[in-house]
């Protein structure tokens, strides 16, 4: 049976890492927050390189906006193409039966 891993919030990593850095011996963390060791280590290192960058997603709110605006946009371009393409395709195959009836030595009046 697998086991599911746990994900933590930003504000609950923040609470660990303060409670390290304020003096707290990993022991006592590890019991009150109920994590191993390694994680306190690692996102206190993760803090101590980016406080402000720290513990977010791997893509910002504004980034997923401006990707969801582009998929709108190619959306919307791969439908106008699709129209053009169908109306080309009713086109040609209109003048070639006009074409067809319009041969060099047709009987037509």
């Amino acid at each position: 049976m697998p086991v599911s891993r746990r994900r933590f919030s930003k504000d609950f990593k923040l609470k660990v890492v303060h409670a390290y850095l304020s003096g707290g011996s990993i022991g006592e963390i590890t019991r009150q927050f109920d994590i191993h060791a390694n994680l306190i280590y690692k996102w206190t290192q993760e803090y101590q390189n980016n406080p402000e960058g720290a513990f977010r997603g791997s893509a910002t709110s504004d980034e997923v906006q401006t990707n969801e605006q582009r998929i709108a946009e190619l959306e919307r371009l791969v439908g106008r193409i699709t129209l053009e393409n169908d109306f080309l395709k009713k086109a040609l195959k209109h003048a070639k039966t006009i074409l067809a009836h319009d041969k060099p030595g047709s009987t037509k009046q």
